[in-house]
This record gives C-alpha cells, sequence and structure tokens, in this order.
C-alpha cells in the first residue's frame, strides 16, 4: 500500500470478560457457564486490529489506565501490529466490557469506559498533527466521548480524509455530525435509534439511509445481519449480499466489517469492493469466538472471496 493508505482510528480500548453459555440467564437467575475469556476488546480496538490485519497500517488513538488490564491491552494492540504513539495512559482503570454468548451466537454487553473517557482535544490534534499526509481514512465511534468524535470528525475533513463513522452505542447525537461524515455504518438496530424509522427490511433500510443524507451524509451502508448490506447515495440504493456461514458469536462481526471497510477504502479499492472484502471479514468473525482474536486477516479473507 502507499504511505498515504494508512487509517487512524479514534476510539474505545476495553479488556472483554466473555463468559460463555447455552443461554443468558433470566433476570434474578443462575446458570453454569461452558467457557471463560479474558482479551482486548473496545470497538476502537477491534477496529484497529481489524484494519491491521486486513493490510492497513493502522493508527490507535485512545486512552488505557495505569493498572495490570492496560499492560494486557497495549500489549495486545502492539502484537496484532497496531501503531501505539498515539495511545496515553491515564491515572485508573482501564475500560471493561462485561459480554455474555449464548449457543446460538447472539450476545448481550455491559461497557464500563472508565479510561475510554480521559481522551480528550489536546492528545487528538497531536495525533492529527503527527499523522498529517500519512492517514487517508478517520474510523471512529461512539463509546468514547461525543465531543472527541466530532472534533476528530473536524479535523480529519479540515486534513481531506475519509470521515467513516460506526454509530455504536447507538445514541441521539448533535446533527452537525453528519455533515462531517461520508459513510455512516450502522447495523439496524442503530440506524432505527438514530433515524426513528423502523429498519426491519429493505425499504426501511432505504428509509433510514436517506434520512441521514438528509442531514448531509455523504452515503449510509446499513448493515442488516445474515440480510447483507444496503448501500444508500445521493445516486441511489444498492444490495450487498451476506456470505452464508455458521454463526458462533457475533461479537466483533461489526468490528471487523468497518476495520477491514476502512483498509479497503485507505487502499484505493473502489467502495463497492471495499463492502465485499467488509462482508467478507464480518462473516469469518461470527464463525470464531471472541472480540478481536475473532478478526481474520486478508488472507483469509481473500481465501473467502476466492
Amino acid at each position: 500500500m502507499p504511505e498515504t493508505s494508512g487509517v487512524l482510528i479514534v476510539g474505545s480500548i476495553n479488556v472483554d470478560l466473555t463468559t460463555f453459555s447455552a443461554r443468558v440467564p433470566e433476570r434474578g437467575e443462575t446458570i453454569t457457564g461452558d467457557a471463560f475469556e479474558l482479551q482486548l476488546g473496545g470497538k476502537g480496538a477491534n477496529q484497529a486490529v481489524a484494519v491491521a490485519r486486513a493490510g492497513a497500517t493502522a493508527h490507535m488513538v485512545g486512552c488505557v489506565g495505569d493498572d495490570v488490564f492496560g499492560r494486557l491491552v497495549t500489549e495486545s494492540l502492539g502484537t496484532a501490529g497496531v501503531d501505539l504513539q498515539h495511545v496515553r495512559t491515564v491515572p485508573g482503570q482501564t475500560g471493561i466490557a462485561h459480554i455474555r454468548v449464548a449457543d446460538d451466537g447472539d450476545n448481550d454487553i455491559v461497557v464500563v469506559p472508565q479510561a475510554n473517557a480521559s481522551l480528550d482535544a489536546a492528545q487528538l490534534e497531536h495525533a492529527f498533527s503527527a499523522l498529517a499526509g500519512s492517514a487517508r481514512v478517520l474510523l471512529t465511534q461512539l463509546e468514547t466521548p461525543f465531543a472527541i468524535t466530532l472534533a476528530a470528525a473536524r479535523l480529519a475533513r479540515e486534513a481531506g480524509m475519509t470521515v467513516i463513522l460506526d454509530p455504536a452505542p447507538a445514541a441521539p447525537l448533535d446533527p452537525a455530525i453528519w455533515p462531517l461524515v461520508d459513510i455512516v455504518k450502522p447495523n439496524e438496530s442503530e440506524a432505527s435509534l438514530l433515524t426513528g424509522i423502523r429498519v426491519d427490511s429493505r425499504e426501511g433500510a432505504i428509509a433510514a439511509g436517506r434520512w441521514f443524507l438528509e442531514r448531509g451524509a455523504g452515503a449510509a451502508l446499513i448493515t442488516m445481519g445474515g440480510a447483507g448490506s444496503v448501500l444508500i447515495t445521493a445516486e441511489g440504493a444498492t444490495d450487498h449480499p451476506s456470505i452464508p456461514v455458521e454463526v458462533v458469536d457475533t461479537t466483533a462481526a461489526g468490528d471487523a466489517y468497518a476495520g477491514a471497510l476502512a483498509a479497503a477504502i485507505a487502499a484505493g479499492l473502489p467502495l463497492e469492493q471495499a463492502i465485499r472484502r467488509a462482508a467478507a471479514a464480518g462473516a469469518i468473525a461470527v464463525t470464531r469466538r471472541g472480540s478481536s482474536s475473532s478478526v481474520p486477516t486478508a488472507a483469509e479473507v481473500d481465501a473467502l472471496l476466492g
């Protein structure tokens, strides 16, 4: 890839504490699980790993605590090939996500941000200044303070970068964000929450996509699990099928998809091809347990598509 094909990821870095069981317990119920994993997580970190494994240079901007978990996650990010120059260690605890995964692959998650809340404007501005000219794409999410997400999008727009927003976890947003976003990538539930439009069909996805475009976004890419995804642009809507696989754990599927998408766009691939690679990365991720550990490499994506 050319030197300018890097991806700057502004986002969360967590430790994921994941339990696996036949089903999730009812309220007040205790059940026996089958397995437990502790590993690197957080939407920002997972997407940074996905970018690096897709073959692009991944520049992570985020915060970890000065606890044992902080050392664990930075070591994991470094092992994955992520640039850690702009990951800051702050006093206190590293972010935590408690994940419960059932046998059908569905999961629920409780996130405690901790150090992620310390990401600030000075750190962000230093990262953009240092990486000017070397990163083509900004990839960001909503697990860090929204003011920082908005500031990152503004800095990226000023730098001429492509801005990809994965609006998760979804929450009502300041409308100032939308004209700064080139591609917004929600799943159907996130699109429903953000737009107020029920997204349970292609028609609903198109209506929600137009909502984003009317507010200034360049394109909306709405993912719908096994039903594939729908890309909505000013030229119209196009369908992109999913790749059928046996689902084991959906925890990091969206992050694998987003990271592969960003890496492909940074490499200069047309959007249609970038979406196809993203779909393959997401498909592989759901066949494996875990968060960052489930993210595939470029070679694995090539093999699936080949």
